[in-house]
């Protein structure tokens, strides 16, 4: 899971200009990080271009997933990232990215502002943070303490099955066990099988 762009831009009447943007290429090679660069700026344009304000998308392109939110108020955020990232914190980090520049850039300087003048550097670090969701996000550090606490009880369960599976073969072959004892470990068996989970 990677995210390569998150930039913030002003959709105007006629045109889409970058305002900032923070780029993670150091998984390219050397010689093409800036032609990368300069696709993911275009990108981000063209998918803020042609989206409506008010709207969240999500484009892909080749194993790349492009992630949108315009707001009403003309300002729109874009998040790169692979197909692998979650969709839910991409949109989580945009919410978040957009209302933290609104309070920190005054409204008037978004129709003519540009990276050089608009004064907002928490892009980089938001993006650094935000590359390992499970750090970044709560819900997906629950959602994967889940998991894994779910991976660990069907071990557990198979475990368990296995070791019942043993247990039935040692009772049938003991010698020591009278024809009572065998029946009552067989009907308590079949009893504690109807509640068991699939």
């Amino acid at each position: 899971m990677k995210l390569y762009s998150l930039s913030v831009l002003y959709k105007g009447d006629y045109k889409v200009h970058l305002l900032k943007s923070a780029y993670d290429v150091s998984s390219f090679s050397f010689f093409q990080r800036s032609s990368v660069q300069e696709f993911m700026t275009f990108t981000s344009q063209l998918i803020v271009e042609r989206s409506d304000k008010g709207s969240r998308s999500s484009v892909k392109e080749q194993e790349y997933l492009c992630h949108v939110y315009v707001r009403n108020d003309s300002l729109a955020g874009v998040v790169i990232a692979d197909a692998e990232y979650p969709q839910r914190v991409c949109f989580t980090l945009l919410d978040k990215v957009l209302e933290e520049f609104a309070t920190q850039v005054d409204r008037i300087d978004w129709p003519s502002g540009s990276p050089a003048t608009i004064q907002y550097n928490a892009l980089d670090s938001h993006l650094a943070k935000y590359q390992n969701p499970r750090d970044a996000d709560p819900m997906s550090k629950v959602q994967a303490e889940l998991d894994e606490t779910k991976i660990i009880l069907h071990n557990t369960m198979e475990s368990l099955l296995q070791r019942g599976e043993k247990l039935d073969d040692l009772v049938s072959k003991s010698e020591v066990l009278g024809t009572q004892s065998k029946a009552f470990y067989k009907t308590a068996r079949k009893q504690n099988s109807c509640c068991g989970i699939m």
